[in-house]
């Protein structure tokens, strides 16, 4: 790919030096990588200025070991994390709101080979490996994603697997993930949100200098880390930049990263410029070379025990492809999103989460102009079974008139759709979602989720994302049916009630149960109603029906390792 061939070509500029080969009784040659350390990082030192008040640590003695990432849930396999002795120094503190924790770095199915509980590996600790399978079974009547009735009851597979080098030739590391991702029993047209066959999520590699930036003020290093090639990633609150774990198939990317500093820091800031990889479903993916996807996101956790604040710049720019699948695609864009998170902890009363966000640009003839916001609370209450109630309202702006040359639409990115709905019917567009979500642990292994949430789109004149065959899939052409341009169908989506059962049978094997229930609002009634195949008597046309909808589904988690 390109991207490697440009990190090969900074490889081989950076200075490397080998030592003189000494006499030993086993002739081995001693690359020495100090000189090449102490190239790069005194031009980054010069350019970047630490706000720490300690000079920088300029020596290339061992670094710490890196600081574990986020803890996982007692429902997943938990991640055996190396020994460290800064363990309980660091600042990172994850948020309590629901399903917006990124997931790690590498994923949380990766392990050290000295991890494995394998007596012979016990000392390869440079080496990461990870092998997982998903398969989840799926029942969904009359689900409204499409324009046909009736009962579905597909099988979803999913393998990954990863293998990646840290340490042992430091500043270069590499890490490579593979999957595929495969659907039977589907009824319906095959899209890349089941599909994606034999491919690759990460492909990348990397400068890493442990202590580029010297160490913070409990003594943890500060890495200057630069990324090149493919990768797949969260940031944030997940909701502009997601993997989609959910989803069978996964958001990835070709372009670079540079981060300062990391999750363990007081501050951290990540710099990327990305093209989003299309998944070719049955061949071999590619980015999209008429998109592009760059920011620039800031983590400040010198008060995290009382608030995490994140500032970020996102933005997209896109050359239209006249023979692009969807009207979109053929639209020259650009979008600039400033924006901004704050999560956080007020004493033992309530934890908190909010961010807000800001979309300016243009999108083919049109002004772009969004915003989107959200606001959860909740608290954990100190009992056996660790209840925990959480309120959330989510909003984004929709279209207020299809007439007036400006774009009120507000566009997710590359962020997640199921936290908005778990029959993914709506994501982060043309919202108005208020929740509320009760959870239970009775055991470290058994978790109760239940939740409730109403949609209202946010203006009538504009479309309810993912119904009537609407999602953007690059399969199925969009009818249209999905949207009312007169506003006469009303603002109402609908509302549903669901829940999950969460049990982990071993350290290596867990299972979810989940159950929804949709109920149909004014809006959903009424486009069946307008587009029903009792009335048009032409085909595309929808299937006559209530709008209600039963999703339940069975999901088996296994990681090898």
């Amino acid at each position: 790919m390109k991207f490697l061939w440009f990190f090969l070509h900074i490889a081989a500029l950076s200075g490397l030096t080998v030592s003189s080969t000494k006499a030993s009784s086993d002739h081995k040659t001693s690359v020495d990588f100090q000189a090449m350390q102490r190239n790069i990082m005194q031009v980054a030192q010069q350019m970047i200025a630490v706000d720490t008040g300690k000079s920088i640590d300029k020596s290339l003695d061992q670094a710490k070991p890196q600081a574990p990432g986020q803890s996982l849930p007692a429902i997943v396999p938990e991640a055996k994390a190396p020994a460290v002795s800064n363990q309980g120094t660091s600042y990172h503190r994850r948020s309590n709101s629901y399903a917006t924790n990124p997931d790690s770095d590498p994923p949380r199915y990766v392990r050290r080979l000295s991890d494995i509980g394998v007596e012979a590996f016990k000392d390869v600790t440079w080496l990461d490996i990870g092998f997982e399978h998903r398969t989840r079974y799926e029942m969904r009547h009359d689900d409204i994603r499409r324009i046909e009735g009736g009962t579905d009851n597909p099988f979803f597979l999913r393998n990954r697997a990863w293998i990646g080098i840290r340490d042992i030739l430091d500043p270069f590391r590499f890490g490579v993930e593979f999957q595929d991702s495969r659907v039977y029993n589907n009824k319906h047209a095959i899209t890349d949100q089941e599909r994606n066959e034999y491919d690759l999520l990460n492909a990348y590699g990397e400068l890493y200098f442990k202590r580029g930036l010297g160490v913070d003020d409990r003594n943890q290093d500060r890495p200057i880390r630069f990324r090149v090639g493919r990768m797949a990633y969260e940031a944030t609150d997940r909701r502009f930049v997601a993997r989609n774990e959910w989803r069978n198939t996964t958001n990835t990317f070709e372009g670079f990263r540079l981060n300062l500093g990391r999750e363990a820091n007081d501050w951290e800031l990540d710099l990327f410029g990305m093209q989003p990889v299309r998944r070719l479903q049955t061949r071999f993916d590619e980015a999209n070379d008429n998109l592009w996807f760059f920011g620039a996101i800031g983590s400040w956790r010198k008060w995290s025990d009382v608030v995490t604040i994140q500032p970020y710049y996102m933005g997209q720019k896109q050359q239209g492809d006249p023979n692009g699948f969807t009207n979109t695609n053929k639209l020259d864009r650009e979008i600039h999103m400033p924006g901004f998170r704050a999560y956080g902890k007020v004493s033992n009363y309530f934890d908190f989460d909010v961010s807000y966000n800001h979309q300016l640009g243009y999108s083919g003839p049109l002004r772009q102009d969004a915003q989107g916001y959200t606001i959860e609370v909740g608290r954990n209450f100190d009992y056996a079974w660790k209840p925990r109630i959480g309120l959330f309202y989510g909003y984004a702006s929709g279209d207020k008139d299809p007439n007036d040359g400006v774009d009120n639409r507000f566009d997710r990115f590359f962020g997640f759709a199921r936290p908005w709905s778990a029959d993914h019917y709506v994501v982060y567009e043309n919202l108005k979602a208020p929740k509320i979500r009760f959870e239970l642990s009775p055991t470290q292994k058994l978790g109760f989720e239940l939740g409730y949430g109403a949609y209202f789109l946010a203006s009538s004149t504009d479309r309810m994302f993912d119904i009537l065959d609407g999602n953007i899939s690059n399969t199925v052409k969009d009818p249209g049916f999905n949207r009312d341009r007169t506003g006469q169908s009303g603002d109402f989506g609908g509302h549903a009630f669901e829940g999950r059962i969460r049990y982990q049978v071993t350290s290596r094997i867990s299972t979810t149960l989940g159950y929804t229930h949709f109920t149909a609002g004014e809006f959903v009634k009424n486009r069946i109603a307008a587009n029903s195949c009792a009335t048009r008597h032409s085909h595309p046309c929808v299937d006559q029906r209530s709008g209600d909808t039963d999703f339940l589904y069975f999901e088996v988690l296994i990681s090898l390792l």
